[in-house]
């Protein structure tokens, strides 16, 4: 075993695996990364969605409608858990001046025209700004508007069948022909923090991952030092096991964050854990395994220490938004669909939401995990191509860096021969 080529292979495995450690544990910069980012970052997102649920926004009401219909709505927006008709303004301008002195965080406006239109039979309509400043102040006055007027347009289609002649039960029929109920079984009190922090505390792997590796990466590079020098008891050979032993040091360190993250953290501020600890260590194991390799591929694109918080600020909201769980990754457009498939966290962040929100076990995931899977292997074989080429460069710039040392030790030579032959001719 000590002689045979699995023990050779394993000890270069080691031989790496140490020296990368020691890499990392004498970088001040990336060990603050990951333990000041991998441990703290998910607390801090969570103390800032911690109050992921808005009761009664104040909101500022414009009724120039002044009709019936306008003040029943008004009313049963007051009703709803979301909003609170905390004034009522003659004009426009009383309301932005409310809006403006943070009294109010939105305004409903009915036109004049508003009980005139309904009438008529025709089209009519109320106007609602939001407080953009908090998601929580859109989302309350968006989803308060609308169950309101859902309710009053099936009044109003009842009221115009029982004017056309049809009794109650009748026009009530032909409005509700098909009666359904609204149940959100994961997320009943729509907290956006459960709907954030499920995608955000498995992208918080990926990115810390990215951002440490890179600034290794470039602290390597401005030292004149390179991640891909191979040992010399490799004899320029072992590109595998170069990624390997490399990628165990950041394996280890981020499975120990990511237990954190996905079990514990979760635990401590009480968000849904519908999912098995068991199954999930089984998503975590091959996310982090898949993040190693495309952290290794794309990092050695760095050539600069501070490049990595140029992209921490650029890459990060992309990669929520990619993750598809503000937007339906089916309502994408072709690119980036397409290009949301770099990153691991597209399919991760997706498997984890519904193994821990909605308790899907292994089997429902599955094509997840696939996709995962032909990640890893794909950037597995990226990141060796990449160790590759750089080794390459580097043997072949020590080659030129030789040769020209050569060019200018023979030319100094010889200009020392042709001053010295000057010099003789000249004192004769």
């Amino acid at each position: 075993m000590k002689n045979s080529y699995l023990g050779r292979w394993l000890r270069d495995v080691l031989t790496i695996f140490n020296m990368e450690l020691k890499n990392v544990l004498h970088d001040g910069g990336v060990m603050i990364i990951f333990i000041a980012a991998g441990f703290f970052y998910p607390i801090l997102y969570n103390f800032v969605y911690k109050n992921g649920i808005l009761e009664d926004t104040p909101i500022a009401v414009v009724d120039n409608a002044d009709c019936s219909d306008s003040r029943r709505m008004i009313r049963e927006m007051d009703a709803t858990r979301e909003i609170d008709i905390a004034y009522r303004c003659t004009s426009m301008e009383e309301a932005r001046d409310l809006f403006a002195r943070r009294k109010v965080n939105g305004i409903i406006y009915f036109p004049s025209d508003f009980g005139d239109r309904l009438a008529g039979r025709q089209t009519a309509t109320f106007s609602i700004y939001a407080d953009m400043s908090s998601f929580l102040y859109y989302k309350n006055l968006l989803m308060g508007s609308n169950f309101v007027m859902l309710h009053e347009v099936n009044n109003i289609k009842i009221e115009r069948y029982s004017f056309d002649g049809l009794t109650d039960a009748q026009a009530d029929q032909s409005v509700n022909t098909v009666l359904y109920d609204d149940i959100n079984p994961y997320n009943r009190a729509f907290s956006y923090s459960i709907f954030l922090i499920s995608a955000i505390l498995m992208l918080i792997i990926q990115q810390v991952m990215f951002y440490g590796m890179s600034m290794s990466v470039g602290t390597m590079r401005e030292e004149n030092r390179s991640f891909a020098s191979l040992p010399d008891s490799l004899n320029g050979h072992g590109v595998g096991r170069v990624v390997l032993g490399r990628g165990a040091v950041y394996w280890l360190r981020f499975m120990i964050i990511g237990i954190y993250v996905t079990c514990i953290v979760p635990a401590m501020f009480n968000f849904p854990q519908r999912g098995s600890y068991g199954e999930i260590l089984v998503l975590l194991s091959l996310f982090v395994t898949v993040c190693v390799f495309f952290c290794m591929t794309w990092s050695t694109l760095v050539t600069r220490r501070e490049s990595a918080f140029i992209l921490f600020l650029f890459m990060s909201p992309v990669c929520v938004f990619l993750t598809g769980f503000s937007w339906p990754t089916t309502a994408f457009p072709a690119f980036w669909k397409y290009f949301s498939y770099l990153f691991p966290s597209t399919f991760g962040c997706q498997a984890f939401i519904n193994m821990n929100t909605a308790g899907a076990d292994l089997e429902t995931v599955g094509q997840l995990l696939n996709s995962l899977t032909v990640q890893g292997m794909v950037y597995f074989v990226l990141a060796c191509l990449a160790i590759y080429v750089e080794n390459f460069a580097l043997k072949r710039k020590d080659e030129i860096d030789s040769a020209i040392r050569s060019v200018e030790d023979s030319i100094i030579e010889h200009g020392e021969k042709i001053g010295n032959h000057i010099e003789k001719r000249l004192t004769r």
